[in-house]
């Protein structure tokens, strides 16, 4: 999950509270993609394949609904964070774990976001966003309790880059030149470690370009300068031969998960902890619902779906990185296009919508939600 780099303590409750999730969620009250399976030994054993949708009470019990407030952006929905945002692009969950901050992607704003508060800014940055650019992702700094700094991704009229954000201040750049294009811009963003940025970087529309050494495009970045004098180091590779970005997060372990869109497949890889990669790819989905932003703890990823318009939940061994069952979906069709998850406190799934990118925006849209869990899951712990 991008945050940053939480304490050890802090992570470990996390990996569990998710881990619970999983099991839950793979256990029943999920949907699962047949075209994405295969087989398991020993084979799993998954529920009904029923659709998570918000619980209803039973009509006798139903209260009398208070009367809508003269507000076009209230949303009756309890598992709603915030409304009538623009086009989202990252979303990262703040220390406290109880808020969280979002971007605007055409806008440039960078949002706090709070259950019961209206959404405030927090920063705002300079961008283009004529083709599918923007602000596309934040990471917060690993100190960003002294230092309140956070790095974005953004899109500049004449590149992709990376740049460091202090709120009343002016951006500055930390790594420039990443190709821009008619499409293929989107990019991800977290730490690793408390010195080592993770940069994933989408084709620009340009196959050939990712396989290209010599270009920063459709690649996993390892950035171990953060300096913004001029000219910092190249950054290494770390990756190649991406399509469009998707989503970047680490484990507990010191695992990269990177999620990406090809022209044949949407792909889930991992970058193990001592860098090598394995020669297939963790998963695959051949259906193509448009992997997007990830979170990850011990035994668990989760991945938004922007076309699949679900959370997509798998299960992995913590050793080997492995699947060890098919996807399960959650909330699927419930909020729409989803482009990044994060994690809170409490071992919930937050999401923020895309559904002003290419979907059908509702009256309060785009927004960030509470993932409702499978019915009798309670939370993550």
């Amino acid at each position: 999950m991008r945050m940053g780099v939480p304490s050890l303590r802090a992570r470990r409750a996390t990996a569990a509270a998710f881990c619970s999730m999983a099991v839950i969620t793979a256990a029943g009250c999920a949907r699962f993609d047949d075209t994405a399976s295969s087989p398991f030994t020993p084979e799993p054993t998954f529920g009904s394949g029923a659709e998570v949708q918000p619980k209803e009470p039973a009509p006798s019990s139903v209260a009398p609904q208070p009367s809508v407030p003269d507000d076009p952006c209230f949303d009756r929905d309890p598992n709603v964070v915030a409304t009538c945002l623009d086009s989202t692009g990252g979303l990262v969950m703040l220390p406290d774990g109880t808020s969280a901050l979002v971007t605007e992607r055409r806008t440039g704003r960078i949002l706090l976001v709070t259950p019961g508060q209206a959404p405030t800014e927090f920063a705002s940055v300079p961008v283009d966003s004529g083709t599918d650019g923007g602000l596309l992702d934040i990471a917060l700094s690993p100190t960003f309790g002294e230092d309140r700094l956070v790095y974005a991704y953004i899109t500049t009229a004449t590149d992709n880059r990376v740049v460091r954000v202090a709120p009343g201040d002016v951006p500055k750049d930390v790594l420039t030149g990443i190709p821009r294009g008619p499409e293929g811009n989107a990019g991800a963003l977290t730490f690793a470690s408390p010195g080592e940025l993770m940069v994933l970087t989408g084709d620009a529309g340009n196959p050939a370009a990712a396989a290209d050494p010599g270009s920063l495009a459709g690649k996993l970045l390892r950035v171990t300068s953060l300096s913004t004098a001029p000219a910092p180091p190249r950054p290494a590779v770390a990756l190649s031969g991406l399509g469009r970005a998707g989503g970047v997060c680490t484990d507990v372990d010191g695992g990269v998960w990177v999620t990406d869109r090809t022209a044949t497949e949407d792909r889930l890889q991992r970058l193990r902890p001592d860098g090598s990669v394995g020669a297939a790819p963790v998963w695959t989905w051949p259906d193509k619902p448009g992997v997007a932003g990830c979170a990850v703890a011990a035994g668990a990823v989760a991945i938004a779906l922007a076309d699949g318009r679900a959370v997509s939940v798998l299960t992995t061994d913590r050793e080997t990185g492995s699947v060890s069952s098919a996807p399960a979906l959650l909330a699927q069709n419930l909020y729409g296009r989803l482009g990044d998850v994060t994690i809170s406190g409490e071992g919930q799934i937050w999401a923020s919508t895309v559904n002003k990118s290419g979907g059908e925006p509702g009256p309060t849209d785009d927004r960030v939600v509470k993932i409702p869990l499978p019915s009798g899951g309670g939370g993550f712990d």
